[in-house]
C-alpha cells in the first residue's frame, strides 16, 4: 500500500497520483541502444509508438521504462507518446553494467554519478525538462563487481536525496541477496524501496522467499524470452510466494529489449503480458491476486514522497 496521501509517481509528462496508473507493466524498454545489441536497436519512435498503442489496447495503463543513462532513452520522445497513445510512461536515470557503455564515457562519470541520478530525478534529463522517476542498476552474475558496487554506492546516495526507489537488473536472475546485503545492510536502503528485476531467470524458490521476505520488491519481468525458466515455471514460483504471504511484494513486467521481440516486428512485445501471460497467471493464482501484481503493487512500488 502507498504509505502517504503525498506519494506521487514521477511520470514523464509530471506527478502522477498512483491510483491513476492503471495496469502496470513494471519493467520494460521503449528504446533501448548497446553495443550489446547491435543492429537490435529500439530506437525508432514510430515502433515506439505502436507497440504502446498495441499494450494500451489490451489494457496496459502504465510502461515503467527502465533504461538508464547513456543508453538511448530518448527522454524528450516520451512525453508525446504518452500524450498520443494514452499510456503514462515513466523514465530512468541510473547505469547498467560496464560492458554496455565505452570507457571514456564511464571515466568521465566517476566523480559525479550521483549528482547525476539526482538531477535526472529533480530536473530533467539532459536539457529535456523529463524527469525519471527511479534508478537503474545491475549487478553481475551471482557476484557484484567494483562498477555495480560503484554504481550502487551512487543510487543509494541519490535515493537518499530524493527518495526514488532502486531497480536492479539481476544477470540471470541471480544475485539478489548480495544486493540486498549491500543497499540494505550497508548503505542503508529501505527494502521497499528496492526492485529486484529478472528473479524469474532463476527459479530458486529459497532465495526467491528470502528476498520477498526483506521487504523488496520482486520483479518477474521478460517473460517472452524462452531461453529463460519464466513463462512455465513463472506461475509455480509467484504462487508459492503468494501462499507463503508475499503476493504484496509481487510485480510483473516485459522487458522487450531488441526490436525483433515487438509486436509489432512479430514478436511477442509488451502486450504479450496481458494477452498470455496474465490468463495464465490468473489460473494460477486467481483474479484478486494478479490485479493485485499488475496495479496495486506498483502503485506502491513506485510511489515517492519525494525530496
Amino acid at each position: 500500500m502507498v504509505n502517504s496521501a503525498s506519494a506521487v509517481v514521477r511520470g514523464v509528462q509530471g506527478d502522477i497520483a498512483p491510483g491513476q496508473l492503471g495496469v502496470v507493466d513494471a519493467h520494460d524498454h521503449l528504446f533501448f541502444r548497446s553495443p550489446l545489441l547491435p543492429g537490435q536497436e529500439l530506437d525508432d519512435v514510430g515502433p515506439a509508438r505502436q507497440e504502446l498503442a498495441a499494450y494500451a489496447a489490451v489494457g496496459g495503463g502504465t510502461v515503467v521504462q527502465w533504461t538508464p543513462y547513456g543508453l538511448g532513452r530518448r527522454a524528450a520522445e516520451l512525453p508525446a507518446l504518452a500524450e498520443a497513445t494514452g499510456v503514462r510512461i515513466v523514465a530512468a536515470t541510473g547505469m547498467h553494467q560496464s560492458a554496455h557503455y565505452a570507457p571514456e564515457l564511464l571515466a568521465a562519470r566517476k566523480t559525479d554519478l550521483a549528482e547525476l541520478f539526482v538531477r535526472e530525478l529533480t530536473e530533467g534529463i539532459g536539457g529535456t525538462g523529463v524527469r525519471a522517476g527511479l534508478i537503474k542498476v545491475a549487478g553481475g552474475f551471482h557476484a557484484l563487481d567494483a562498477h555495480a558496487r560503484w554504481t550502487m554506492r551512487a543510487a543509494a546516495e541519490a535515493h537518499h536525496a530524493t527518495g526514488a526507489p532502486i531497480a536492479v537488473h539481476h544477470e540471470l536472475g541471480t544475485g539478489a541477496l548480495d544486493v540486498l546485503d549491500l543497499l540494505c545492510e550497508e548503505l542503508e536502503v529501505p527494502a521497499h524501496r528496492i526492485l529486484l528485476g529478472h528473479l524469474n531467470r532463476s527459479p530458486d524458490f529459497v532465495v526467491q522467499r528470502d528476498a520477498a521476505r526483506s521487504g523488496a520488491y520482486l520483479a518477474f519481468d521478460g517473460p517472452s524470452r524462452a531461453n529463460h525458466a519464466t513463462d512455465w515455471r513463472m506461475p509455480d514460483a509467484m504462487a508459492a510466494l503468494a501462499e507463503a504471504g508475499f503476493a504484496h511484494r509481487l510485480l510483473l513486467g516485459g522487458d522487450t529489449t531488441t526490436a525483433g521481440a515487438r509486436s509489432v516486428s512479430g514478436g511477442p512485445g509488451m502486450p504479450y503480458l496481458l494477452r498470455r501471460v496474465r490468463p495464465r497467471l490468473t489460473e494460477a493464482l486467481g483474479k484478486d491476486v494478479v490485479e493485485q501484481v499488475l496495479v496495486t503493487n506498483p502503485a506502491a512500488a513506485f510511489a515517492v514522497e519525494w525530496r
